[in-house]
C-alpha cells in the first residue's frame, strides 16, 4: 500500500515488497515490532531519498538506528533522554542517484529500546523485495553477540570506556552477523546484553534478572513489552545452523553472592540447565547443527570446560564445542570490530570445514 506524504514523496506500507530478518512481531502487519539486536527490514527502490517512520520505546541509552544504503553501513541518532515514547520520521539518506537502491534499516541495540516499524517514506517507486538466502543460523547470546561497544575505536585490548550510554553498540558488526554474512546465510540473533542461562543470575534487567531459560523462547523477553512476554513461534525459522554463546555472565549474581563453577554442586546444577535449553531446541531443530562457545572476552577457562564436559555429554555428533585461538584471552573489555572479525573469521572457517551437508 502507499500512502502520499506529498506530491513527491509517499510512504510505503511494511506490508509492501520488503523482506524481515529476525524475531519480529508481526501481530499487527502494519506496525512490525522490532525488539532483539540485529532485526532488520529491507526494501529495492528506485529514487533519490528515504526515510524510515518508527514509533519507538526508549528505557535507557541513547537511541541511535543502523541502516545499510547501497552497501554502505549508517547510523543515526534521533530523540533525546526525555522522550519515552514517540513517533518518529528519520531520515537515512537524500540526494541519492535517481536509480535503483537497497535498504537495510536495523535495530542496533538490544533492550535499551524497542520500536515499531511503520514504513518507508521515498520519492520514487518500490521494486521487488530483496531476495533472503535460503541458509539459516541461528545465535543465542549476550552482549558480544549482540555487538555491544563494538565502535569504541582505540579500545582494542583495553576495558570499555566509562558513560558510553550505548553510542558504540552496533549489532551488524558482532561476530554472528558478519559470520552469517560470510557464509550467506540469514540470521535470528537472540543475543541480550549481560544475559546468563539461569533467571536471577548475570547482569540484564537487575534487580530481577531474566536469564536465557526463559528468554530463549520469547519473541519479547521482558516484562515491560506492551504485550508482556509474548512466547515464539519455532514454526517461523528453522535454523541449519544454531551457535549457542552464554555463559560468559553466569559467574554473577548480585542478590545471593557470586556462583563458582568450581563448586561441584553448582557446575553440575549449570550444566544441567544448560543442557535442558539445548536438548529442547534439538527438538525443535532435528536436522541442526549446533556450536557450543564461548567469546574473546576475558573469562575462567573453567567455563569452556564445563561447556565441553556439555558437549561430550550431551553424546550427539551434531552438537560440537567451539574454541577460537583466543577464547577468553583477547580482551577485558568487549571485542570492538576487529575483534569481532577475528572471531567471525575463524568461526566461519569451522562452519565451512563441516561441508555442505550441514545446510540441506
Amino acid at each position: 500500500m502507499e500512502t502520499k506524504i506529498n506530491e513527491e514523496k509517499k510512504l510505503i506500507s511494511p506490508t509492501d515488497k520488503m523482506s524481515y530478518m529476525g524475531r519480529i512481531d508481526f501481530d499487527d502487519p502494519n506496525a512490525p515490532v522490532f525488539i532483539w539486536a540485529g532485526s532488520n527490514v529491507r526494501m529495492r527502490f528506485k529514487g533519490t531519498s528515504v526515510s524510515a517512520v518508527i514509533y519507538n520505546r526508549r528505557f535507557f541509552n541513547k537511541m541511535s538506528l543502523g541502516y545499510v544504503i547501497d552497501g554502505k553501513v549508517c547510523s543515526v541518532d534521533f530523540g533525546d533522554e526525555s522522550e519515552w515514547e514517540k513517533e518518529y520520521c528519520v531520515t537515512l539518506a537524500d540526494s541519492l542517484e535517481d536509480t535503483e537502491h537497497e535498504i537495510v534499516l536495523f535495530k542496533r541495540q538490544d533492550a535499551s529500546h524497542y520500536f515499531k516499524f511503520l514504513g518507508f517514506i521515498i520519492d520514487g517507486e518500490v521494486l521487488d523485495a530483496p531476495v533472503l538466502p535460503k541458509r539459516k543460523i541461528e545465535v543465542y547470546g549476550d552482549s558480544v553477540s549482540a555487538g555491544a561497544v563494538v565502535e569504541a575505536h582505540g579500545y582494542e585490548g583495553k576495558t570499555d570506556p566509562e558513560g558510553q550510554n550505548g553510542i558504540y553498540d552496533n549489532a551488524w558488526y558482532s561476530y554472528a552477523a558478519i559470520t552469517a554474512r560470510n557464509l550467506g546465510a540469514q540470521l535470528n540473533c537472540t543475543a541480550q546484553g549481560g544475559i546468563s542461562v539461569f533467571d536471577n543470575t548475570g547482569w540484564y534487567h537487575s534487580p530481577d534478572f531474566i536469564g536465557m531459560e526463559t528468554a530463549y523462547n520469547k519473541l519479547c523477553y521482558f516484562p515491560e513489552g506492551e504485550k508482556g512476554y509474548t512466547p515464539w513461534d519455532f514454526g517461523r525459522y528453522t535454523p541449519n545452523v544454531v551457535i549457542f554463546a552464554v555463559g560468559q555472565n553466569d559467574s554473577h549474581n548480585e542478590a545471593d553472592g557470586d556462583p563458582d563453577i568450581t563448586d561441584a554442586a553448582f557446575r553440575t546444577r549449570w550444566k544441567e540447565g544448560y543442557k535442558t535449553i539445548i536438548k529442547d531446541l534439538r527438538v525443535k531443530y532435528p536436522k541442526a547443527y549446533f556450536v557450543l562457545l564461548l567469546t574473546v572476552l576475558g573469562h575462567d577457562p573453567e567455563w569452556d570446560k564445563a561447556i565441553d564436559e556439555i558437549a561430550n555429554e550431551l553424546g550427539d555428533e551434531h552438537i560440537k564445542h567451539f574454541m577460537f585461538t583466543r577464547t577468553g584471552k583477547a580482551t577485558p573489555g568487549h571485542p570492538r570490530i576487529s575483534e569481532q572479525y577475528e572471531m567471525a573469521e575463524e568461526l566461519t572457517a569451522y562452519i565451512s570445514s563441516l561441508g555442505d551437508d550441514i545446510w540441506k
